[in-house]
């Protein structure tokens, strides 16, 4: 979250003023899991996950668990994650990640709580892993999918949400737009994984909750929706995944 330490409060402003009500700051280590339950206890439209992310792998292990657990308790906690396997990026050996993956699996079921999974060029050892610990009763949710619209079905076959990021929007990303087309209304959720991935236009700048209409907007075209029911309808998906009452559009 340091990315947006500086201006904070008008990030969350112009968030409102684009229509989005609430929220969700996820932690990808003790630190960040730490800070973005003070950041949601501060604000009644904010919520916060906690996990520990696969680049992060290295400091997973019992203490940091007992840590995370603790947080879990916390009643701005809504979901456990984001965690997962990086197979793109060498922050921490491969090994660790499937091991730091699966405990978690495993963490976020004992706790109750919908999962949040990154997935990057690991569709198949994500897959495994879910089909080895689930099922999950809280549920989950593919965070940033980055896969085609096969993947896509499998992940829906397994009962998870998948969230779009603002990628979708590229003039050449035809396989996610082809993924997002094919993805159920139902099942399906707009994000930012900010401060990263920012939609066109603004493609290369920092990423923030404002820009999902962005991504939303690109939805409802390959949809040959509007714009409204993308809004409608991934609000109350949310909703439903996260168990917290959200105010629609």
């Amino acid at each position: 979250m340091s990315a947006y330490e500086d201006d904070c409060l008008e990030i969350i402003d112009r968030a409102q003023a684009a229509g989005v009500k609430t929220i969700f700051t996820v932690g990808i280590d003790l630190q960040s899991s730490e800070a973005a339950v003070h950041l949601a206890g501060r604000h009644d439209n904010i919520y916060a996950l906690v996990g520990i992310h696969p680049h992060h792998a290295r400091e997973a292990g019992p203490a940091a668990y007992r840590r995370l657990s603790e947080l879990a308790g916390d009643t701005k906690v809504i979901g456990y994650g984001e965690i997962g396997i990086d197979l793109c990026k060498d922050y921490a050996p491969v090994a660790l990640q499937k091991k730091a993956y699966l405990e978690q699996l495993h963490l976020a079921k004992e706790l109750e709580l919908p999962v949040i999974i990154h997935d990057r060029e690991a569709h198949a050892e994500i897959i495994a892993g879910l089909q080895e610990v689930g099922p999950f009763p809280a549920g989950g949710l593919i965070h940033c999918f980055s896969g085609d619209k096969e993947v896509a079905r499998r992940f829906v076959d397994l009962g998870f949400y998948l969230s779009i990021p603002g990628v979708v929007t590229f003039k050449k990303a035809l396989e996610i737009q082809e993924a997002a087309a094919s993805i159920p209304l139902d099942r399906l959720l707009v994000e930012t994984d900010g401060p990263f991935l920012a939609p066109e236009p603004w493609r290369g700048k920092r990423n923030e909750p404002a820009y999902t209409l962005y991504t939303a907007e690109k939805i409802a075209e390959l949809k040959n929706i509007s714009l409204d029911e993308v809004a409608r309808r991934t609000t109350a998906n949310a909703a439903r995944l996260f168990q917290i009452p959200l105010c629609s559009r």
